[in-house]
């Protein structure tokens, strides 16, 4: 877990890891980094419980006058606004962080391999990643999503229900509110024992980290040994293992804070390995989250997909593209944001067994690990073999 003593030997292997493989002392960088637990740990359940006040609130209020309750959504709406500006750069401990959470330290492991046929400045940059902090909770990563997604989807429902409420009750319509009470009412039990059940979400130190994420390190080690070997042509390739991905991505925002200087929007790609196979379930298999977030399943990096698709179909290994609509927090959310090409690797259900006890060696499939490798090995190619600097953007 990050900021542990495991941390550090994790980080310590890691450096001797990328020695073995062949790369000079010189070119591995260790990036020792501070942050607060309060964004990750403290903040959530400080915003259950608003969100939980809140709910309960707007039921109260609702019986009582409805213009009290537009006045608290709108009060409401303002201060969650106020704190999702207030954390953009989690990374940053400010205020909240410093005073109300425990600082931790923590330590990212990468190498880079400059492009050949070009300078380092004008070549683009694929960064391939994994993290080596684990952590095990109260409920396994698959129970986690199912609240997250009731908490969500519960709350979109008592948004909508909210909204026809005050066009019945401004609008003067003849239309009965049993449907906004009964609405009202399923909605909120609903939001209300998802976010009870995430209250008791407590982090421990238990997990062996095998699927999550010495899978998707071995993988990035095993990438890494091929490229250094057979470098590409106009493409810098970062090997990078991030710490502190389970508090919060905070290792991977942390090193694009420091490097996003020497990355240009549209000749980065990141490929992130995260929990990847799961031998014991009937799909164990690689998967690719194509598409996040709710209504159309718009896919985010198009380049990614393509090069994929067709590494796929080439080396004649199955892939399946998976849509996330919530729960896909990983090491590609602080370049997602920041509108880069990313795209998650991963076995959903390996998502049983994650962040608990049973997150053993035995879960890990050689097979898939192996089938990763050659898919991603010949995807990499395949965008360097075509890439060619057209202004700000690549053309392929």
């Amino acid at each position: 877990m990050a900021g542990s003593e495991g941390e550090n030997k994790a980080v310590n292997l890691t450096y001797n890891m990328f020695k073995e493989i062949g790369f000079k002392k010189n070119q591995i960088v260790k990036q020792p980094f501070t942050f607060s637990d309060f964004y990750s740990m403290t903040l959530m359940k400080l915003l259950l419980t608003l969100n939980l006040v809140l709910v309960l609130n707007l039921l109260v209020f609702s019986y009582i006058h409805g213009a009290i309750t537009m006045v608290l959504v709108i009060f409401i709406t303002m201060v969650v606004y106020l704190i999702i500006k207030g954390v953009k750069h989690p990374e940053i401990s400010g205020f909240w962080g410093e005073y109300f959470g425990e600082t931790l330290n923590s330590t990212n492991v990468f190498t880079k391999i400059p492009a050949k046929k070009i300078t380092e400045k004008d070549a683009g940059n694929i960064i391939v990643s994994a993290h080596l902090d684990s952590k095990s909770q109260s409920y396994n990563t698959f129970w986690r999503v199912v609240l997250y997604k009731i908490t969500f989807y519960s709350g979109i429902m008592l948004i909508a229900v909210y909204i026809f409420y005050f066009i019945i009750l401004f609008g003067n319509l003849d239309v009965s509110f049993f449907i906004t009470i009964y609405g009202g009412w399923i909605s909120i039990v609903l939001v209300s024992f998802s976010n009870i059940c995430l209250l008791f979400l407590n982090t421990h130190n238990k997990s062996p980290g095998a699927l999550d994420n010495a899978s998707g390190m071995a993988i990035v080690f095993e990438l890494s040994s091929f490229f250094i070997e057979n470098p590409l042509k106009y493409l810098n390739i970062w090997f990078c293992q991030f710490s502190a991905e389970e508090l919060g991505t905070m290792g991977a925002r942390v090193f694009l804070d420091e490097y996003e200087n020497l990355f240009d929007k549209g000749k980065v790609f990141q490929i992130n390995f995260d929990m990847v196979s799961c031998k014991s379930h009937k799909n164990n298999r690689i998967e690719y989250i194509q598409s996040y977030g709710i209504g159309m399943h718009k896919i985010y990096s198009p380049i990614l997909n393509k090069y994929i698709l067709l590494a796929a179909k080439g080396k004649h290994i199955n892939v399946k593209k998976i849509h996330a609509s919530t729960g896909a927090h990983s090491d590609t959310v602080p370049f997602r944001l920041r509108k880069y090409d990313v795209v998650d690797i991963f076995t959903e259900a390996a998502s049983l067994y994650t962040h608990t006890v049973k997150d053993t060696p035995d879960k890990v499939d050689p097979k898939i690990l192996l089938d990763t490798c050659i898919l991603f090995k010949e995807t990499i190619k395949m965008i360097d073999n075509n890439y060619k600097i057209k202004s700000e953007n690549q053309e392929f």
